[in-house]
């Protein structure tokens, strides 16, 4: 890497950007933008190619990258907002938002939904929110794009969530390149004196 050097950045075999280092350059990492245009969802195969001064090019391993312009959930209503309005709350059977936990779900764990959302796709993983813990889920398959995703809040999980009287239960979203739904809105789940 020197002072002149042409460094050009190729995405799917286009030219996109390229720059001619300074001195001040020599030694960090370059940066080059790729126009919005040329984004797409899907696999993009992006390399670079090095021109020294009276040099042969020398051009980069390609790399496979993933490209997703659609965020989980859809785009946010508000930028001020901690929730995504385009994601449903956390489906609990009708009785436990009427009269709250019972004992039976201490001893076998609390049954949910996540209802199918905008922008769902394979390798989505997802966050479950109980009160100040957290319960990951496995990645999502081919086979649960589309549809509800159920799931149970271990035994373990609801003692460790403690004695509040009402607990908040959610949600988040991360896709296969890091776009991040934020947290759906919550559930309030009543909390009766279940004991240790």
């Amino acid at each position: 890497m020197e002072e002149g050097d042409l460094i050009e950045l190729f995405w799917d075999g286009c030219y996109v950007a390229s720059t001619i280092l300074k001195a001040s350059d020599v030694g960090k990492p370059v940066i080059l933008r790729v126009p919005e245009s040329f984004l797409q969802n899907g696999k993009a195969r992006t390399y670079y190619r090095v021109m020294k001064i009276g040099g042969v090019p020398v051009t980069s391993p390609c790399r496979k990258l993933w490209v997703k312009l659609n965020a989980p959930g859809g785009q946010l209503v508000s930028a001020n907002t901690e929730e995504n309005q385009g994601l449903a709350p956390l489906y609990v059977a009708p009785s436990v938002i009427r009269h709250g936990l019972s004992r039976r779900h201490l001893e076998g764990g609390l049954p949910m939904t996540i209802e199918p959302y905008l922008n769902m796709a394979v390798h989505d993983e997802i966050t479950i929110r109980w009160g100040d813990l957290r319960m990951d889920l496995p990645p999502l398959t081919a086979d649960d794009v589309g549809e509800p995703v159920d799931l149970v809040v271990p035994p373990e999980l609801i003692r460790e969530g403690g004695d509040e009287q009402r607990l908040e239960a959610s949600y988040c979203v991360i896709d296969r390149v890091g776009n991040n739904s934020l947290w759906a809105p919550p559930r309030i789940i009543k909390i009766q004196p279940l004991g240790h």
